[in-house]
């Protein structure tokens, strides 16, 4: 994990919108909206994009040049920019959202080797602590708009638990049985801790591992012996390994489908609701406890959702 560099504490803002940037689109958001019109901020990585596997560009390296500051998530997401961000916080701050984050509240796979399991914003309330360091750099940066700062975080903290209401609400509606989340890899650890779901993801935690026919060949067992009705496509990852699940289970004589596809390390596309943190959330909450026997509003939380026919 890369820790603000002190050059943070000699920084300033000389003009407004300062420019921001940030990585991935869950990052980017949560900026913007503790930024408010104070900061430009530039996303780096767009819908559809999967972090783990990628690489900067010679234009993502100017816009985080260019930068006044720059935020990203942490926990090795980002591991090919990891040597980038490591110079460029040299002479400006860069922050990772996660660094602040309690161990306590934080999973570690045994897989994983000594590192934490990066997608920590499948859990809302532990996501609103990213939030909060947010508006702690900001307000360290641009010491006299601090109070908005705290106080956008404040409020996008509290939508956070709202929503996290809302998602223990629809998917304890899941008939107990049911309550198995199946999808690409393992990106949903904290959604199954934050809502009593099991877990499990064809691949592992990173998208560079490989899923091996053994281990599908033992999804395919665990779910004919558990009745699983319905698994889960990602819309940054190749869906194969999941249609290789379902002709398994069908050849076996089992019905299985795919229940949707869900937002895993990359949100919706931009200028939609889904695109947002709340709205990719809200999406993978609703979807998930329909497709899988609960009781959830079509158009979800909110009543934002896209509907798809």
């Amino acid at each position: 994990m890369i820790p603000a560099i002190c050059a943070a504490a000699l920084a300033a803002p000389s003009s407004y919108p300062y420019k921001v940037t940030t990585t991935v689109g869950m990052v980017s958001d949560i900026v913007r909206e503790v930024a408010g019109d104070r900061a430009a901020v530039t996303g780096i990585m767009g819908a559809g994009v999967d972090p783990h596997l990628y690489k900067p560009t010679r234009d993502d390296v100017a816009a985080l040049m260019r930068a006044d500051v720059i935020f990203y998530s942490g926990l090795m997401l980002e591991g090919k920019m990891a040597d980038t961000l490591i110079k460029i916080a040299r002479s400006k701050p860069v922050h990772a959202v996660t660094e602040s984050i309690e161990e306590k509240v934080l999973l570690e796979p045994e897989e994983m080797q000594g590192h934490y399991d990066p997608h920590v914003w499948m859990d809302p309330l532990a996501w609103a602590k990213a939030v909060e360091a947010v508006g702690r750099a900001l307000a360290e940066y641009d010491p006299v708009h601090a109070e908005r700062y705290r106080g956008n975080a404040a409020d996008y903290v509290r939508r956070c638990e709202e929503l996290a209401a809302y998602g223990r609400r629809v998917l304890s509606t899941i008939p107990e049985a049911s309550r198995v989340l199946i999808s690409s890899h393992d990106a949903f650890n904290y959604f199954g801790r934050a809502f009593g779901l099991k877990v499990m993801g064809v691949q592992g935690l990173s998208t560079e591992s490989e899923a091996g026919l053994q281990r599908i060949n033992g999804l395919v067992d665990d779910i004919v012996l558990h009745g699983v009705r319905a698994v889960f496509v990602e819309s940054s990852v190749s869906p194969r390994n999941i249609e290789a699940l379902v002709q398994g289970v069908q050849s076996r004589g089992k019905a299985l489908r795919v229940g949707g596809e869900l937002y895993s390390d990359a949100m919706g596309a931009e200028g939609t609701y889904e695109g947002t943190y709340l709205g990719m959330l809200d999406h993978n909450i609703t979807t998930v406890a329909r497709a899988l026997g609960g009781q959830a509003p079509e158009r979800g939380w909110q009543g934002k959702l896209s509907v798809h026919r």
